[in-house]
């Protein structure tokens, strides 16, 4: 299902003039997630049909650089192979937007090459991630960070931080982790005041810089967005 659509974004997909499509469910469940609609496929009015949605594509053709696919978590969209051909052959790049738990599904596209950027979301350390995200899928997450890791794509890492879950220690483990990542962005949480949970807070600037202090040792292209 598509849950909603952005029709203009100069921010999701890095260099490009692109639209934003997102894909209901996940399976996930971070407390602090700033989309629980789209996480629970509560239709909140902004769903749109295929058709409708390839029908604005048409109508965007030689405006648009390409499209952002984003969730939820449209990896588990049991349509996706085929949607994203059909917008590539409509002549857009595509950006995929991930949690990176269906290795099987990120590998299958990039080796039909069907992608031009991916950005994974990286919840936490190995150690608490699946306190963080409601789910132990820590494994499939590295398993997909392996794969971008050695392709050739554009891709990002990234992690929405915020209290109680990061840490100065915390980031340095992810440095570790993500060594030597093309690029890594750590991006403050911002309250929707429709959370999935509770006791969740943001982080100040200066607590986000000492983030980014930690995990520069190991990734020297990290940087703050959103700040």
């Amino acid at each position: 299902m598509i849950g909603g659509l952005q029709k203009v974004t100069l921010l999701d997909f890095p260099g490009k003039v692109a639209c934003t499509v997102f894909l209901t469910g996940c399976n996930l469940r971070c407390p602090y997630c700033h989309n629980p609609d789209l996480v629970l496929t509560k239709d909140n009015g902004k769903y749109i049909s295929e058709k409708e949605f390839f029908e604005f594509l048409l109508s965007r053709k030689g405006k648009l650089d390409g499209v952002c696919i984003t969730g939820g978590e449209p990896t588990l969209y049991p349509n996706l192979t085929n949607l994203i051909r059909r917008i590539r052959e409509m002549g857009f790049l595509v950006k995929l937007d991930s949690n990176g738990t269906v290795p099987k599904i990120l590998k299958l596209l990039l080796r039909e090459k069907l992608l031009d950027y991916v950005a994974i979301d990286i919840k936490n350390t190995p150690a608490r991630y699946a306190e963080t995200c409601g789910a132990d899928v820590i494994e499939q997450v590295k398993k997909s960070a392996a794969l971008l890791k050695n392709s050739n794509i554009d891709y990002e890492f990234r992690t929405t931080v915020c209290h109680p879950f990061h840490s100065p220690d915390g980031m340095q483990e992810i440095g570790r982790w993500l060594r030597g990542a093309k690029r890594y962005f750590i991006q403050p949480f911002v309250d929707s005041d429709n959370l999935l949970g509770s006791g969740i807070s943001a982080m100040a600037k200066p607590e986000l810089k000492t983030l980014l202090k930690a995990v520069k040792p190991y990734i020297p292209a990290a940087e703050l967005r959103g700040v």
